[in-house]
């Protein structure tokens, strides 16, 4: 029932939003992963980033895809809570919290051959402006060197629905996905390459990468 939920959401939801309604254009498809386990990084702007993020899997491969998401946002009443874990599959991370290993769960999944989707940033920032990935990518890709992470830029979905709006404005958005990265060896050259890579890709689009 799980699968079907998400298949049928995507296939006649989101899919038809994001190539209809805002025309997405996706530049290097063939570099996402086909299998776990992976983790894609990407930045940040929207609510429509998990979902857009998401729908550049084939159909039949959406129960592998497990975002990390704010528990506190996601788990915030019976309705939000049935969706973000029935159709798309959270991991919900408690922010603030203490633990003795935060990225227990997310080590946990890739174990299980799943493709996490992460945003380093944090939360949502404005829209079309970037802000500085923090390092726990970089942690969890110590733990698990053997799974490559994979940057994507995405351009527009800030402006086809920007943080605090429910209106989706029609406007054309642009997805660069980049070959993989390795565990460097160290947290500082790991987030030095990360954030070259992101640089790089907003620039195929001539899209600053800071603002």
């Amino acid at each position: 029932m799980k699968r079907a939920l998400q298949y049928l959401f995507f296939l006649l939801v989101v899919r038809p939003v994001l190539l209809v309604i805002l025309g997405m254009n996706v530049r290097g498809r063939e570099n996402l992963p086909e299998k776990g386990p992976a983790i894609v990084v990407a930045n940040h702007n929207s609510h429509l980033d998990t979902l857009t993020l998401m729908a550049l899997f084939p159909l039949k491969d959406l129960h592998l895809l497990r975002p990390a998401a704010a528990a506190d946002y996601f788990l915030a009443n019976k309705w939000l809570k049935w969706f973000a874990g029935n159709v798309i599959n959270i991991i919900p991370l408690a922010r603030g919290a203490v633990r003795k290993n935060p990225l227990a769960d997310l080590e946990a999944a890739l174990d299980r051959d799943e493709i996490l989707i992460l945003f380093p940033e944090g939360s949502r920032g404005e829209p079309e402006q970037r802000a500085e990935f923090k390092r726990g990518v970089a942690y969890l890709s110590k733990a698990r060197p053997d799974a490559p992470v994979y940057p994507v830029f995405m351009h527009g979905l800030g402006k086809a629905l920007p943080k605090g709006s429910l209106i989706l404005v029609p406007f054309t958005c642009d997805v660069f996905a980049g070959p993989p990265i390795r565990w460097t060896g160290d947290a500082q050259s790991f987030m030095s390459e990360l954030e070259t890579r992101m640089a790089g890709l907003a620039s195929e689009g001539r899209f600053q990468p800071w603002e």
